[in-house]
């Protein structure tokens, strides 16, 4: 009997790559971005894990615990509630003393206050019964935890143990792409290119600038262009209108 013939497998799908430089822009230079983006964002609030961090909030539990709370949730809300909180209690074992509700009572109105408070004791009490009371500079282990993504996880790791790795929320994934510097479609995928192209010695401050940056300047809708320091080189993709 004849043996059948496998069918030829397609070649997988190469990985997006950044757009060319349209006609009239300038390469995009990315020492010049950041550069022009440390001073555009200078007369703006600091993104608000970076803000608590500079408040004296440094463990990488505190950072981790903040960053579940800002999930879908803004500054102006985030820091209101993780302040409460830590008010409160700040160590892990404070924290695990707490029941859910009173967590949730204090981080309200953030959203998922209630999926979110479950999720802050479960960390407090995973961090004392298996990490001895202090969370590891470890990646693994902070996304052992239910609710924990890269995106915390990098977070905490960047801010807190000057781990060069990149927290990508979704000013990050719009203002890049829009950027033409990487081209993804998820924000898993514009960490891994950034994680590519990024100058390691930018991977975390570029979380601290492109936060405020994209809140005040390269916005969602209407993104403010005409006053963009960068537009000389930024692509615009995707801007169909803007200010």
């Amino acid at each position: 009997m004849a043996t059948k013939k496998k069918a030829p497998q397609k070649p997988a799908a190469p990985a997006p790559a950044a757009r060319s430089t349209r006609p009239g822009k300038e390469p995009f230079d990315i020492e010049k971005a950041v550069s022009l983006l440390r001073e555009a964002v200078a007369p703006y609030p600091k993104a608000a894990l970076f803000e608590l961090a500079g408040e004296g909030h440094t463990s990488v539990f505190e950072i981790l615990v903040a960053c579940v709370i800002s999930i879908r949730t803004r500054d102006e809300v985030t820091l209101p509630a993780s302040r409460r909180l830590f008010a409160a209690a700040r160590t892990p074992a404070e924290v695990a003393s707490l029941s859910v509700k009173q967590i949730e009572r204090l981080i309200y109105p953030c959203t998922y206050h209630d999926v979110k408070a479950k999720t802050v004791r479960d960390i407090a009490v995973g961090t004392v019964e298996k990490h001895g009371g202090t969370l590891p500079c470890d990646a693994d282990a902070l996304m052992a935890f239910k609710g924990v993504g890269p995106k915390c996880a990098h977070l905490a790791l960047g801010i807190t143990c000057g781990t060069l790795v990149t927290g990508v929320d979704v000013h990050v994934h719009r203002v890049t792409n829009r950027w033409g510097y990487v081209a993804a479609k998820t924000p898993e995928k514009t960490m891994e290119q950034l994680h590519e192209k990024l100058p390691t010695r930018y991977r975390v401050e570029i979380n601290a600038l492109l936060v405020p940056f994209g809140k005040h300047v390269c916005t969602g809708d209407r993104p403010k262009c005409s006053t963009c320091p960068l537009l000389t080189m930024c692509q615009q993709v995707g801007v169909t209108a803007h200010d």
